[in-house]
């Protein structure tokens, strides 16, 4: 991997990503359980745990105005993050062997 040099190093960068996925396990109970509640339509349309709980809502017949909104701003995120992830790569394999915190990846993103 260009962020880190070992398995150890690997995993402990992936924790940012987990957490939310988990999150999103937690918000899908209380979603079935009242899914038109507050808390199952911004989780529905906030891209990170949209994939999650916007399928477990369906079933329940959210407006078509959310399904579609929330799949545009899911598709939206995922094109910014694969531009934002290559170009922390870029930088990150140059930097081979180096210890990688979040705070310098957050540096490569603007850098030229």
């Amino acid at each position: 991997s260009a962020m880190g040099d070992d398995l150890g190093e690997g995993q402990s960068l992936t924790i940012p990503i987990t957490i939310p996925v988990i999150l999103a396990f937690y918000i899908t109970i209380a979603a079935i359980q009242s899914p038109n509640s507050g808390l199952a339509v911004g989780a529905s349309l906030f891209p990170l745990f949209s994939p999650i709980v916007m399928p477990a809502r369906l079933p329940f017949d959210p407006p078509w105005w959310q399904v579609g909104l929330s799949v545009v701003l899911l598709a939206a995120t995922a094109v910014a993050l694969v531009w934002l992830s290559g170009r922390i790569y870029r930088t990150g394999i140059l930097l081979y062997g180096k210890k990688v915190t979040l705070r310098e990846m957050g540096k490569w993103l603007f850098m030229k």
